[in-house]
């Protein structure tokens, strides 16, 4: 019996030793075919890798190009008021404080104003964020100071303000943050609702995904499975469909994306690329430009009560948007804070007290397409056009700082409409008939501060400051005058012109016959009076005698770009411009006879804070510095005594400022262009379809004028005499020095060599057509040479060089001139 039961033993034991081999063999080839099968996998794996590392480190996103108006700088002396600062404040989304002990907050004690400023990145270096004290006092800034140790500060730039975007072709819009600029309690409040174990699990929770399921069948409490990373996965890489493909596919790059990059990271590309809301086409993405799209702030100013409604609308940024939907979007920051106090990120009594608040959420900003300021925005483009490509502009995230002064182009904005519709209503025409087209720009650099493309500033629609071109009329004139001037032995200010009817005769026959506005002949006139009060005849005369060809090399000289036709109607401003086209010209003449090019940008960063372009200054000088004063005196007596005295009255009696009305036929065009010792501003007022407008340049644009510069404090305009400029006291009924018997006698300035040297008699009625046809200069009275002493056989005279011209004895410029053309 015992041997066979040890039969049996071995039997079974023979029995287990024939199967072991086929389960070897099954597990071997089971073993087998996951390999087989993992190596797609890993190829799979590795390519899916490639393309996640290549997104996550290359250039993630299309950045817009971010555009800058100028920065506020204050210093002591700076022409600045505390009213003024507390405006550029607000734009910038400061808010006002009574401790003013957080950035970007604000407060006022009296001519003290205590401000935290933000830092902010320039293309010359980092400005710091610092705590001020800033005294007024006469309207200007008296000291400025770090407000807790009383340190004296030369100079601070305040960042400036964002004036538009150029976006990307699908228009997503976002400001970049680093890991190290979100906010912690972000960062709590975002983990605590979005993903409790990001720092814990490996791109996928099971037990986050568990949780939330249970919480949605059994709590009614809805909620998401999906961890940061993979939400992130999703919104980088993958489509929304909902599917379970894709959603092995998401954690599949979940767990890559894992491997590869710390929590930290993740974290960062996760806040930056978030959906948050719709702006018209402009998506707004990511915690940094949400902020400022509901809030006004930066990302580091937010209140816990905003941190709150932000991420809570990560579930469905419609349903919670706060200016479409209030109600749900309260209830929903209230159910965050809820959940932040039960998990401890904050006191319950804190969350209880935000809960309290408002939403905060500010006006809506219009920054879409040309942004707030749609005119100028578009110059700067069209600036950029000329140096960079369109892809450059709209995906590196260049930062493009302009000239673009937000005080300056909001005051001039706010006066033009008020005047128009007044206008409007005193010539019965139709209400938003009137259009308006301006530039306001400096004088000495030509920086462009401010346009007005029409009456509807905010319109992104047809830029008449750059693109209507009307007829200048009468802005022309100075030029006429300037090319005179620079002929000192034939004009000068008390040059006498003649101011008489003319008829002139083309090739073909046609007849041209000019007339003055008020359809009178003034006779003899100085040259000075005859440009204040915008004599036609006397100017037409002048033009001719100087020749079309130089007053349109004068023209070029100024900054026009055109070459028009020598026609004798250029000379009453028969010449097509816009108002961008007549400020170079104006701050050609304001500079003293340097020509700037107009320019509305001062440099170009790219997107790591590097500057990639300087557009400097570029000055030459085109017109001798002598003439453009003499003209710029003449100019100034169009507000003294001229078109333009409307202006002693509207401004300041004791302002002074230079300037030149304009009207075109049949009143269509309203015309003013005028300067002070910090602005050159250019008006045009008119109507769209060409009509008559029924305003002169006096009666039309030179009120909006007024309107627009009355609030930017105009500096006046104080002339610095050139050495080659002396004074003379003159008689100005005849030109002549004033004699002893003279009741009246100015003091008028001169190109050195070219005063007067005959003495009026002031004794009598004076002829000039005698005294010309009794030989000898009446136009001036003769000149002296570079040492003073009377010139008589040699009585012109190069200007620059003081070399002496021959001379053929006859008076062939002046009024003699004139008479022998009109005779002859």
């Amino acid at each position: 019996m015992a041997t066979r039961g040890k039969r049996k033993k071995v039997r079974k034991s023979a029995k287990r030793r024939r199967k072991s081999p086929f389960f070897l063999r099954f597990f071997k080839y089971l073993l087998i075919l996951l390999i087989i099968a993992s190596i797609p996998l890993a190829i799979y794996t590795v390519h899916v890798s490639g393309m996640v590392t290549e997104k996550f480190e290359g250039k993630r996103w299309a950045v817009p190009a971010r555009v800058y108006a100028r920065s506020l700088e204050l210093y002591a002396g700076a022409p600045v008021t505390s009213e003024r600062l507390k405006a550029e404040l607000n734009m910038l989304g400061y808010r006002e404080d009574p401790q003013a002990d957080r950035t970007g907050t604000w407060t006022i004690n009296g001519n003290r104003l205590f401000v935290n400023s933000r830092p902010f990145k320039f293309w010359d270096g980092e400005e710091p964020p610092r705590s001020l004290d800033v005294r007024f006092r006469d309207d200007r800034v008296e000291s400025l100071r770090e407000r807790r140790s009383g340190k004296e500060l030369d100079l601070v730039r305040f960042e400036p303000l964002e004036i538009g975007s150029i976006y990307p072709s699908h228009n997503e819009d976002r400001i970049i943050l680093g890991y190290t600029q979100i906010p912690t309690l972000l960062e709590q409040t975002l983990l605590a609702i979005e993903d409790r174990r990001f720092y814990s699990h490996a791109g996928v929770d099971p037990r986050g995904t568990l949780r939330a399921l249970f919480n949605t069948l059994f709590k009614g409490r809805t909620e998401g499975g999906s961890t940061i990373t993979q939400q992130l996965v999703k919104n980088l890489y993958l489509t929304r469909e909902r599917r379970i493909k894709r959603k092995l596919r998401e954690a599949h790059i979940a767990l890559i994306l894992e491997y590869h990059y710390s929590k930290q990271e993740i974290l960062a590309a996760y806040a930056n690329e978030i959906y948050l809301g719709q702006d018209g086409n402009r998506g707004i993405h990511g915690f940094g430009l949400a902020s400022d799209f509901f809030f006004g702030v930066p990302v580091n100013e937010l209140e816990i009560e905003q941190i709150a409604l932000l991420v809570g609308m990560i579930k469905a940024p419609s349903d919670y948007n706060p200016r479409r939907h209030p109600e749900k979007a309260m209830e929903r920051r209230n159910l965050v804070l809820d959940i932040l106090g039960e998990q401890g990120v904050i006191s319950e009594s804190l969350a209880n007290a935000a809960k309290q608040r408002p939403l905060g959420v500010v006006a809506r900003k219009k920054r879409s397409g040309g942004g707030r300021y749609p005119a100028f925005m578009d110059l700067v483009k069209r600036q950029l056009d000329r140096d960079y490509q369109a892809e450059d502009l709209n995906s590196e995230g260049l930062r493009i700082f302009t000239t673009m002064d937000p005080w300056v182009q909001n005051t001039a904005e706010a006066n033009v409409v008020e005047r128009l519709t007044e206008l409007e209503k005193q010539r019965r025409l139709p209400k938003g008939k009137l259009e308006v087209g301006a530039v306001i720009a400096t004088p000495l650099d030509g920086e462009v501060l401010a346009v007005i493309g029409g009456r509807e500033a905010a319109y992104e629609g047809f830029n008449r400051a750059l693109d209507a071109t009307r007829q200048i009329g009468s802005l022309v004139k100075p030029a006429v005058y300037l090319a005179a001037l620079q002929e000192p032995w034939r004009y000068a200010l008390t040059t006498l012109l003649e101011d008489r009817e003319l008829v002139l005769q083309s090739g073909s026959g046609k007849r041209w016959s000019p007339h003055n506005y008020d359809k009178k002949e003034h006779g003899y006139v100085p040259l000075e009076r005859a440009l204040a009060k915008s004599y036609n005849l006397a100017t037409v005369r002048l033009g001719l005698d100087v020749g079309i060809d130089k007053v349109i090399s004068t023209l070029h000289a100024l900054g026009m770009s055109e070459q028009p036709q020598e026609l004798p109607s250029l000379l009453l401003g028969a010449l097509n411009m816009t108002p961008l086209e007549v400020t170079q010209i104006y701050q050609s003449i304001a500079s003293g006879g340097y020509r700037t090019p107009l320019r509305a940008i001062r440099d170009v960063m790219n997107h790591e804070g590097k500057p990639l372009q300087r557009y400097p200054l570029t000055v030459k000088r085109t017109i001798p510095e002598g003439p453009v004063y003499l003209v710029t005196k003449a100019m100034q007596e169009v507000v003294n005594a001229g078109t333009a005295t409307y202006l002693k009255s509207a401004l300041s009696p004791s302002l002074n400022l230079a300037g030149k009305t304009g009207t075109t036929d049949n009143l269509r065009d309203s015309w003013f262009a005028g300067f002070s010792g910090n602005y050159v501003t250019v008006v045009w007022v008119g109507r769209d379809d060409n009509k008559s407008a029924g305003l002169t340049g006096s009666s039309g644009a030179l009120r909006v004028w007024a309107d627009i510069m009355k609030p930017l404090e105009p500096q006046s305009l104080e002339l610095i005499q050139p050495e080659t400029i002396e004074l003379a006291m003159v008689d100005p009924a005849t030109g002549m020095l004033a004699g002893s018997g003279c009741a009246d006698p100015v003091s008028m300035p001169f190109l050195k060599g070219y005063t007067p040297l005959e003495v009026s008699p002031c004794d009598g009625e004076y002829d000039p057509i005698r005294e010309m046809f009794a030989g000898g200069r009446t136009d001036t009275g003769g000149y002296r040479d570079a040492q003073g002493h009377p010139d008589f056989e040699n009585n012109r005279r190069d200007n620059t060089s003081g070399s002496r011209k021959e001379s053929s004895g006859s008076n062939e410029g002046g009024l003699g001139g004139f008479l022998r053309s009109i005779f002859q």
